[in-house]
């Protein structure tokens, strides 16, 4: 009997990192689920991928800044795919700056950076629990394990993240079901130029050394389990 396909959601796949681990996740034989802001942007993504991909990804739009969008689309992709055997946890924002942050641009990042992974994980856990297996990867940041200076909301946003991934690991391992925390530093993509990174392109992380990482945490035997792994770049580490 044919093995039936394994599905992958991924969050923030319309660019940069996300597009990467779609991709690649595509090329290894998963039928995988874009989601993000522009639909227009994650149907280039999806012709990309339907070029050596078939059946053609999944498509939806998805702000995962409003909860209610997130518990209406999950139910839907899990109606219509009838599993999710990996969670890429990968859509966030990034705002500069300290005390200097306005109130509401704190709460954004919050609520992007962590409430809103928190929504997600409530919808798909469930499904995995019945499923007895799933890998969760949450793509947090080198911000989420050291408190770099000027960048306090950034870091208390990704710091809860690592802590709620940390958390999750150990209350879902032993389920069979994988939790791992991705902390990258600087990787080239348009949000590490919008935070100001003194790397050229070519001394930073590439969005495909993270699919590279997240294809080796797959190819793991089912007794092995990794908490959380740390990408630095050469010029971050200090």
């Amino acid at each position: 009997m044919k093995e039936k396909q394994k599905v992958a959601l991924i969050t923030g796949a319309s660019r940069g990192i996300g597009k990467a681990i779609a991709i690649g996740l595509a090329k290894t034989g998963y039928r995988v689920v874009l989601t993000g802001r522009s639909l227009n942007d994650l149907e280039k993504v999806a012709r990309e991928i339907q070029d050596f991909s078939s059946p053609e990804p999944f498509v939806y739009q998805l702000d995962i800044s409003n909860s209610q969008q997130i518990t209406e689309t999950i139910k839907k992709i899990v109606k219509e795919t009838g599993q999710i055997d990996v969670l890429v946890n990968n859509a966030g924002i990034f705002f500069d700056g300290s005390l200097s942050l306005s109130e509401e641009k704190f709460k954004s990042l919050l609520d992007v950076n962590l409430t809103a992974q928190f929504v997600i994980l409530q919808e798909v856990v469930p499904v995995m629990k019945i499923q007895k297996t799933g890998y969760i990867f949450n793509i947090s940041s080198r911000a989420g394990v050291i408190g770099f200076a000027g960048n306090a909301g950034y870091v208390a946003s990704k710091f809860g993240f690592v802590g709620l991934s940390q958390s999750l690991y150990r209350e879902l391992t032993p389920q069979g079901i994988k939790v791992t925390a991705i902390c990258p530093s600087w990787v080239n993509t348009r949000m590490a130029y919008e935070a100001g990174t003194p790397a050229e392109p070519e001394e930073m992380i590439q969005p495909e050394d993270i699919f590279e990482t997240i294809k080796w945490l797959l190819s793991l035997s089912p007794g092995a389990s990794v908490k959380e792994i740390v990408v630095d770049a050469p010029k971050s580490i200090h």
